[in-house]
């Protein structure tokens, strides 16, 4: 069976149809920029390039930097504009795709779920806590492969900010820290999320996974176990198609 799945980023906007029996993309994703500024209307002219890409007409499942209620209501923007907040996202793209099926869920909540069931977490018991690090950090936090939604870890406090301003990877870019030097800021915060959850397992995802030999080996002291993605940066996208067909 196909779904599209659809993952939008704070960097990019991208997706692809999406095998639910195997895990994986059927085709070669396409991607497009998000806009600056990210606005309802004009991240929805994103998606509706990308999903036109693949003169794709049935049900599409799409992600969102942010928290998002009944499958549809927006209420934090982090990393996109503002006016997204209490924005109807899934009428918003359901329109904007010609009436299409649309389902919308937080980017990482979709991450985990597909990371739970092809890729580090399948079969995996206990806490398990997904955080993709990127334009900033989410979080995906599963009891005995149950997704409590919407987590938001990236936005516990430490030393004083947003653990997403020190911890991300769009930190690491801008500050232009060596990869040891950001490993230990990724150590910290992982601490204090222990401290907190006391996981089992941790699963690093985001595009920044594809590089976990630069920075995992410097991460010392953590009790739990953490291996990066295997789905690396599709996860979104095969979550999002997921949540699709269970919506």
């Amino acid at each position: 069976m196909q779904i599209f799945g659809l993952d939008i980023g704070g960097s990019g906007i991208k997706g692809a149809p999406v095998d639910l029996d195997k895990g994986d993309l059927t085709l070669e994703r396409h991607k497009v920029l998000t806009p600056h500024p990210a606005t309802p209307d004009s991240v929805a002219d994103g998606v509706k390039q990308v999903v036109e890409h693949f003169q794709w007409t049935g049900p599409v499942g799409l992600t969102f930097p942010g928290v998002v209620t009944g499958g549809s209501h927006i209420r934090t923007a982090a990393n996109v504009d503002k006016s997204w907040i209490d924005t109807d996202a899934r009428t918003l793209f359901s329109e904007r795709l010609g009436g299409l099926p649309v389902t919308v869920v937080n980017d990482a909540d979709a991450a985990g779920v597909a990371e739970m069931s092809f890729g580090a977490g399948k079969d995996r018991k206990g806490t398990v806590i997904l955080l993709t690090l990127g334009t900033g950090i989410g979080s995906a936090v599963f009891v005995d492969g149950v997704l409590v939604p919407n987590t938001e870890l990236g936005h516990l406090e430490l030393h004083g900010h947003d653990a997403e301003k020190r911890a991300s990877s769009k930190a690491r870019e801008d500050e232009e820290l060596t990869w040891e030097h950001w490993a230990r800021r990724v150590q910290k915060y992982l601490a204090h999320v222990e401290m907190l959850f006391s996981p089992e397992l941790f699963i690093i995802g985001g595009g920044v996974s594809r590089k976990s030999e630069k920075f995992l080996p410097h991460i010392e002291g953590i009790k739990a176990e953490i291996v990066p993605a295997q789905l690396q940066n599709n996860a979104g996208i095969v979550g999002a198609a997921m949540r699709a067909v269970q919506a």
